[in-house]
């Protein structure tokens, strides 16, 4: 029962640890330094890039299933609510958490970086092209939070001589880790199944208006 909720609801408790993470940024803003801070500013980031996705304004369960990945069961096939939750609540309390505590380890602050850069080209260009939009849920994190907030991370590292050679390599061998087993095969070959139970709800994949912008579109091809 736990875990249900849980799963129907991961996005909105990531919502309200991302107030929580906002309150303690400013509480405690004086006592960080510059790479604490900018860590904990990449990891609420990603929250609100996930609600953004999944709560307001939604729609990343049909997004994927219907547009960018088609499928006969969009529901629940190639993504479901079992394996959102468990991919992008291991993404974030891991990738995106642990270089807040540990900040002074470059590399592992510089590949969740890297992946904020990485979901512009997912989301400002691949889902765009795909859905003839300049606008999908997630582009607005993308644009306001992780591009900016990257863009700093870099040139603070950069400026100040903290990052090395291999400090590059380890966290581009990092970065394609987690997207080669988290977001590649967890997400769609391990915990894929046409027959899961854990389908998305009605009112989530009705999110965001996908199924209509799609009869749209095909209206227009006719």
């Amino acid at each position: 029962m736990l875990m249900n909720i849980i799963r129907r609801n991961w996005y909105n408790i990531g919502g309200v640890v991302a107030i929580v993470a906002i309150a303690c940024l400013f509480i405690f803003w004086n006592y960080m330094a510059v790479l604490q801070k900018l860590m904990l500013m990449s990891f609420i980031a990603i929250l609100i890039h996930q609600f953004e996705e999944y709560g307001f304004p939604g729609g990343e369960p049909a997004i994927t299933n219907m547009v960018m990945q088609p499928s006969d069961t969009p529901d629940r096939y190639p993504l479901n609510q079992n394996s959102a939750m468990i991919v992008n609540v291991l993404i974030t309390y891991t990738v995106y958490l642990m270089p807040v505590f540990f900040s002074k380890v470059i590399w592992l602050g510089l590949a969740p970086i890297l992946m904020g850069f990485m979901q512009f080209i997912m989301h400002g260009i691949l889902t765009n092209k795909n859905m003839k939009t300049i606008y999908n849920p997630g582009l607005g994190a993308v644009i306001f939070l992780h591009i900016p907030i990257g863009i700093y991370y870099i040139y603070y590292i950069v400026s100040n001589g903290l990052i090395s050679g291999l400090d590059w390599i380890i966290a581009f061998i990092y970065l394609i880790i987690i997207v080669r087993v988290l977001l590649g095969k967890l997400t769609y070959d391990w915990l894929a199944d046409k027959n899961s139970k854990y389908a998305f709800a009605e009112e989530e994949m009705k999110r965001f208006h996908v199924k209509e912008k799609l009869k749209l579109l095909n209206n227009q091809k006719k």
